[in-house]
């Protein structure tokens, strides 16, 4: 039999933090976002603590739109930090943590900050769990959005091998109903896909039709994704939904 909790989602206005909030809506739970719109400041730590009391889980989803590494390093580092510390204080007993697949084979640019991330959570005195997920179905809408040379649209080479965000929502509450179990099975797509490909095919099924070039992205991290270094190993759990479907749904 289920147990309701009360479970916080730490970044529960994202992309995969709206569906965690649902997920755990749908599974009986009791959700508390913590947001700067909710008045709470990961990065500084304002208004955790109080947002933490009663909670039995909190869900870690926040993410910042950076490439820059230090920076990256500078925002999960700290974030981290003032969650734990307000988690452990508000007596929360598990902490569950979303990261990515792939970030130690590439630990550089915004990879290098949710590696910085998982550290600080590794090295903690809460109980904690660790799921890495694939890049989402959603990451071409993004590339297509911020990969631009003035009016153009470019789209990154890289092989990614994306995850529906409702099915890593669904995970991520299944973990925080359960006991910590550190560093668990990485969740991935159905399939390894061409960004590039996936970057067009956005583009085409909403309303663009303009040129849009292939560009290998002369970054550390951009290098390590075309080289493979973020797809998943044989052993991860895959996922059900496949981008083509997620684009039909658009």
């Amino acid at each position: 039999m289920m147990v309701a909790m009360r479970i916080a989602i730490a970044g529960g206005t994202g992309t995969v933090g709206r569906r965690t909030v649902t997920a755990a809506q749908e599974a009986g739970h009791e959700t508390v976002v913590l947001s700067r719109s909710h008045g709470v400041d990961l990065a500084t730590g304002k208004g955790l603590v109080a947002a933490l009391r009663g909670a039995d889980a909190v869900i870690d989803v926040t993410s910042i739109a950076t490439l820059n590494g230090a920076r990256a390093v500078e925002f999960f580092t700290a974030t981290a930090k003032h969650l734990l510390a307000a988690a452990e204080s508000a007596g929360v007993g598990h902490v569950v943590v979303l990261s990515i697949v792939g970030i130690d084979r590439v630990p550089h640019d915004y990879y290098a900050g949710k590696l910085a991330q998982e550290g600080v959570v590794a090295a903690s005195a809460s109980p904690w769990t660790i799921l890495r997920a694939t890049q989402f179905h959603e990451f071409a809408a993004q590339m297509f959005d911020r990969a631009k040379a003035g009016p153009l649209h470019l789209a990154p080479v890289a092989r990614v091998q994306p995850v529906a965000a409702q099915e890593v929502a669904e995970r991520l509450v299944a973990l925080a109903a359960g006991s910590p179990q550190g560093r668990v099975t990485d969740l991935a797509g159905p399939q390894e896909e061409r960004l590039s490909e996936m970057v067009r095919a956005f583009a085409r099924a909403t309303g663009h039709r303009g040129w849009i070039p292939a560009l290998r992205v002369p970054t550390r991290q951009m290098r390590g994704m075309r080289a493979g270094g973020v797809l998943p190993g044989p052993d991860a759990d895959r996922g059900r939904q496949t981008f083509s479907e997620w684009i039909a749904q658009l």
